[in-house]
């Protein structure tokens, strides 16, 4: 009983797949009627399934030859888009989001070495005076050469 849903998605795969298949490039239908935009449409989102099904066969092909032209080459062309080019702008915004977790990450390490810093320097502070440098200039240096070093670290 634990398999039920698993056979339910392999059964709408199999129903799935001869739906696609009936309706591919290649067959009778298109011989008397040709191919316009929406055929093209279909064709061009079942375009993976129908290459690889070309693969093994020569009764399916992944474009309808017998077709009207321009108005099938426009629809098979917007499947294929929508099927094979759809992901690229969310590439782009998890290049984004993942840039800016490491902007964040950063500004946290920076403000903990910060305070680090400041406790160090404040700790320096109570030593005689001939003792004491420029703590506040060290610390500003340290925090640059930090700052560098995560950043090229980050990078790779």
């Amino acid at each position: 009983m634990k398999d039920w849903p698993r056979h339910i998605l392999i059964f709408g795969l199999i129903i799935f797949l001869l739906v696609s298949v009936s309706c591919a490039p290649g067959n009778t239908r298109f011989e008397e009627k040709p191919a316009g935009f929406w055929a093209g449409l279909w064709h061009g989102l079942i375009c993976v399934i129908t290459f690889i099904i070309s693969l093994f066969t020569d009764s399916v092909r992944m474009y309808e030859v017998n077709n009207t032209g321009n108005w099938y080459n426009l629809g098979f062309l917007l499947g294929a888009a929508i099927i094979l080019g759809g992901s690229g702008g969310s590439r782009k915004a998890k290049k984004r989001k993942r840039e800016k977790e490491w902007e964040e990450i950063g500004e946290k390490v920076e403000e903990k070495i910060r305070k680090g810093i400041q406790s160090w320097v404040d700790e320096s502070k109570e030593k005689p005076k001939e003792e004491e440098m420029d703590w506040k200039e060290i610390g500003t240096k340290v925090e640059e050469k930090i700052k560098r070093e995560l950043r090229k670290w980050a990078e790779k």
